[in-house]
């Protein structure tokens, strides 16, 4: 979870860095949204399905070992860059090294918890996900509040940096620390593995990944769809919320980044841990396909505060919505990676949840900051509408994935069945 947060300090900083940025390097809202969305998420997906094969079948603790190096050292870089083009491959190399993170921690997890457990641990996994929004909020909002108006600081070789820039080197290099923690997690045992002719199998070639996937299909479209919905509305969300704190309801990027980082780490924070405990809970208590039925209702739950949060004009208001928006709509997270694991054979785990995370993150990651940009450039053409492209974006999103959620519940059912089979072979 340490990892996770600090990965996620790292690729969200951006987002309350919008207005400098724009200015210094003269570009507009569609291309901070491509900054934060296809320049992050072009090589965070496309390389997720090669190392989740490394991670099916090496080391998995090395394999993020070298990630956070990677993420580390490009986020820092990102300080340097001179033109739009060269922050938008810096972003594209601090996708390269976060794409190694996910996919393991899936599969270490997955073999350190039983099945009644491991909604809960992967929640508190990606958990991170909050708590590095909510710091990357207050470390940029405090280090932009604290340098603001301040002339540029002179550093030895690199001449000078303005404000923003410093912020991505204190995000980024601290991460180098990283890379020696996580070797004090144990590399556990690979449970739950599939077996051919009575023989375990180490590696599966990609065609029957493929082909589980597609005897799956039902389950695994409903699921890439449902929760790469709640991706699009979370990351649509939070690259424009401290930007339209700060045009619409007048607040400095000192407090836009303290306030959004508290509600997003305390409410989704707590959010994406009830819904692991909740997901939990239907399972003992014998509901069927627990993960689908706890995703859908915080995802439904989410639908009308997200909708109307936006287009309030009064600064409590949008407050007072954004509490249950952000907590209903982190609800389903966790699930999303417990759903998968419970289905899916050890020497495949690395490879399906690649195969998500790529949709996931180009439907969200690169969709959702993007659409609701477009809107407001291209729809209705005004900055000072941000808050309604934020609303139908962020509104249709969660009632879209509600709805494909319910329509997973049964051919979820199915699946767990049949992983049930394949799981009392393998003991």
């Amino acid at each position: 979870m340490t990892l996770y947060v600090f990965s996620y300090v790292d690729r969200t900083i951006l987002t309350l860095l919008v207005d400098p940025i724009r200015q210094d390097l003269q570009i507009t809202d569609t291309q901070i949204s491509l900054l934060h969305g296809l320049a992050f998420a072009l090589f965070y997906t496309l390389l997720g399905l090669p190392i989740g094969r490394l991670v099916d079948s090496r080391h998995r603790i090395g394999i993020i070992s070298l990630g956070v190096l990677i993420w580390s050292v490009m986020t820092a870089v990102c300080g340097l860059a001179k033109t739009f083009w060269q922050l938008f491959l810096t972003r594209m190399g601090v996708g390269v090294g976060e794409a190694a993170l996910s996919p393991a921690a899936y599969s270490i997890i997955s073999d350190y918890f039983p099945p009644d457990r491991l909604s809960r641990a992967l929640s508190i996994y990606v958990m991170g996900t909050y708590l590095g929004m909510a710091l990357a909020y207050l470390i940029g909002g405090g280090v932009m509040g604290t340098l603001h108006g301040l002339p540029a600081f002179q550093f030895p070789i690199i001449g000078p940096l303005e404000a923003w820039r410093v912020a991505f080197l204190i995000v980024g290099l601290p991460g180098l620390a990283l890379c020696v923690l996580v070797w004090t997690v144990r590399e556990p045992r690979r449970r739950g593995a599939l077996r051919k002719a009575g023989a375990q199998v180490r590696s599966v070639p990609l065609r029957e990944v493929l082909s589980y996937v597609a005897l799956h299909r039902a389950t695994y479209v409903t699921h890439f769809l449902g929760f790469g919905l709640l991706c699009l509305l979370i990351n649509g969300m939070a690259l424009w919320t401290p930007t339209f704190l700060i045009r619409l309801h007048g607040w400095s990027v000192g407090q836009a980044g303290a306030g959004y980082g508290l509600m997003i780490g305390i409410f989704g924070g707590a959010g994406v841990v009830a819904g692991g405990w909740f997901s939990d809970h239907l399972q003992k208590r014998g509901v069927r396909g627990a993960c689908f039925v706890a995703a859908a209702i915080g995802s439904a739950c989410a639908i009308i505060p997200t909708a109307v949060m936006p287009l309030m004009s009064s600064s409590a208001w949008v407050l007072g919505l954004m509490a249950p928006a952000l907590f209903f709509g982190s609800f389903p997270f966790g699930l999303a990676v417990s759903a998968i694991q419970q289905i899916t054979p050890n020497q495949l785990r690395g490879q399906v949840s690649a195969i998500y995370l790529f949709f996931s993150n180009l439907l969200g990651i690169g969709s959702g900051p993007l659409l609701v940009a477009l809107a407001t450039d291209y729809v209705f053409g005004n900055d000072s509408a941000l808050g309604y492209s934020m609303s139908i974006v962020g509104g249709c999103a969660a009632l879209l994935a509600t709805v494909v959620l319910l329509v997973g519940i049964r051919p979820y059912i199915s699946s767990l069945e049949r992983a049930e089979a394949w799981k009392r072979e393998s003991t």
